[in-house]
């Protein structure tokens, strides 16, 4: 057994880290260093602080030193800075950021759970304004006691990641006029493009005033200034501007990094020194799915990590598997989750996968049930393989619990066949008999095996712009509430007493509401000999998301003539 363990960092890796060493030997001697001023606090609660979901900043705090003493017998020292490594004698310098005091501790095995910094981009006027960023329980009581000390109105959010949706969302929903600044061309980059549009949509409903392809160049009393010369009104700004490997220690002590800076380990987490562990925001992991190592700043992978360490380190071997990578979030009245490989990622990491995918909108639960949804999933699939590579489903129901059977199959190399074949519970109040996961396998394999053609709705406004053949399976009063401009509406009712009506000597894209009725055109026409028929994936809910913010952004005619949303 060990004698002696030191942990760097108290929040979810360290502690978890710690706790597990503890399960493992009950007479090691643990101390954990942690500069800020808690342990164990939910990270991950933060925001939902700034608008009194979570009422006190004491109920974000977990435990407390105490409290970890009495139970557990681990020594943690809150507002204690490590600022010093000397491998050659196994020994840490550590500061007491209360007394000033400097002394040194010896270890057998150390921790590394140093987490993550916010990138401060470099903005004119940064240090004359009040700004702030959302990593502790100490900020975001600062962030109150400013708010409140001001009497702020304005509050201007830098970053379109988690952080910054939920900060925005939170401080909207305390009565502040929330300006949101992203210089991506969409916020929430772990989503695809054409998803994303249904949270940006719920965030303009909501009051959030959106600033896409914008970056904030200056900062003056009273006022951002954007790229494009725009001034909004800030009474204080929060810095929400992604996460950063704080791997400066690990730096210092000449531990291997990895290209980006993160501290560099092996499959057991150990870094570039055999007795020293690395673990949370501050490492790459392996992606599975994409066969490359990259950051996974997220509280689930640092509490997996941080019992692999402890295991290691005690002779427990685990095979690492890797991470797909599964996040969601709540963005006021849509929830979001995403697992496994988008598009983005496809295209931005340069992956030579063949791909495509379905888009699938189903209820959530039985129709007639009250409080039933439509929710919006897209399954990306390998060709032609039919291996599933990932998903995204957001709506106002339960979506998470979509994206978490599709997380948990990833790990096991599904295909659409087995998406297809999933046996689920189902209850009118929890789901519909064929859930939207086999709804989206058995779609899926029709595109796969050719048994249909598609179009996705990002290539619809091209086609309408050409002066494509569309044609609108709804019934008379659907159609006459919005349609695809020049679309000819054709009922499904309708159809086998009008096919002389459908061309046959040019493509024939077919859609409807949510794509149920114009699938079951598509198979009719293709039956009596029609070959050039082509089903739009999403329909005229798809579409009508697809469009609807960059409509509003850029001003550009719509390509309905009303849009749908439900």
């Amino acid at each position: 057994m060990l004698k002696k363990v030191l942990i760097v960092g108290g929040v979810a890796g360290g502690m978890s880290a710690a706790a597990r060493i503890r399960r493992l030997d009950e007479q090691a001697e643990i101390i954990v260093f942690e500069r800020g001023e808690h342990v164990s606090f939910s990270n991950c609660s933060l925001p939902y602080h700034l608008s009194g979901v979570v009422a006190t900043s004491e109920e974000l705090v977990l435990t407390t030193p105490e409290s970890l003493k009495s139970h557990y017998n681990i020594d943690a020292r809150v507002r204690h800075e490590v600022i010093d490594i000397d491998r050659a004698k196994s020994e840490v310098e550590v500061k007491n950021l209360n007394t000033g005091e400097v002394y040194r501790e010896a270890y057998d095995k150390l921790v590394l759970s140093p987490g993550a910094k916010v990138p401060v981009p470099p903005i004119k006027g940064l240090d004359e304004v009040s700004c702030f960023t959302v990593r502790n329980v100490t900020d975001v009581r600062r962030i109150q006691e400013c708010l409140s000390e001001t009497e702020a109105v304005n509050v201007v959010v830098i970053g379109g990641g988690f952080i910054g949706i939920e900060a925005a969302e939170n401080l909207k929903m305390a009565g502040y006029e929330v300006y949101l600044v992203e210089m991506l061309p969409q916020v929430l980059m772990t989503f695809d493009f054409d998803m994303v549009q249904i949270l940006q949509k719920e965030l303009i409903d909501q009051g959030v005033k959106l600033y896409l392809n914008q970056a904030v160049n200056a900062l003056e009393e009273g006022h951002a200034v954007l790229s494009s010369g725009e001034k909004l009104p800030s009474d204080i700004v929060i810095m929400a501007t992604g996460a950063k490997a704080d791997s400066a220690l690990a730096e210092k002590a000449g531990l291997e990094l990895t290209e980006r800076k993160a501290i560099k380990v092996d499959q057991n987490f150990l870094t570039s020194d055999p007795d020293i562990y690395a673990i949370g925001d501050a490492v790459e992991v392996f992606y599975a799915l994409s066969r490359q190592t990259a950051p996974l700043p997220l509280a689930g992978p640092a509490l997996k990590q941080a019992r692999f360490a402890a295991d290691h380190m005690y002779g427990k071997y685990t095979m690492n598997t890797g991470y797909i990578g599964s996040s969601c979030l709540k963005v006021f009245d849509y929830n979001g989750a995403v697992t496994g490989l988008t598009e983005n990622i496809i295209k931005r990491n340069n992956l030579q996968v063949p791909y495509d995918y379905v888009y699938v909108i189903p209820s959530d639960i039985v129709s007639i049930m009250p409080g039933a949804e439509n929710q919006y999933l897209k399954v990306i699939f390998e060709i032609p393989t039919g291996k599933i590579l990932g998903a995204q489903c957001i709506g106002r129901g339960d979506v998470v619990k979509r994206c978490d059977v599709i997380a948990g199959m990833l790990k096991f190399g599904p295909t659409l066949e087995d998406l297809k074949d999933l046996e689920l519970c189902y209850a009118p109040p929890f789901s519909i008999g064929r859930d939207s996961v086999n709804f989206a396998g058995y779609v899926g394999l029709n595109i796969l095996h050719g048994v249909i053609k598609q179009v996705h709705v990002s290539e619809v406004r091209g086609l309408v712009e050409s002066g494509a053949y569309f044609v609108d399976s709804r019934s008379k009063g659907e159609y006459d509430c919005g349609h695809i401009k020049g679309a000819v509406n054709i009922p499904l009712y309708e159809l086998r007493q009008r096919m002389d009506e459908i061309p046959r000597d040019q493509p024939v894209y077919l859609y409807c509401r949510s794509s149920t009725r114009s699938y079951n055109a598509v198979c009719a026409l293709q039956n009596s000999g029609w070959d050039n028929v082509i089903l739009v994936s999403g329909s005229m809910l798809g579409i009508s998301w697809y469009e609807w913010f960059e409509d509003q952004r850029t001003g550009r005619d719509p390509i309905v003539t009303e849009y749908n949303f439900n």
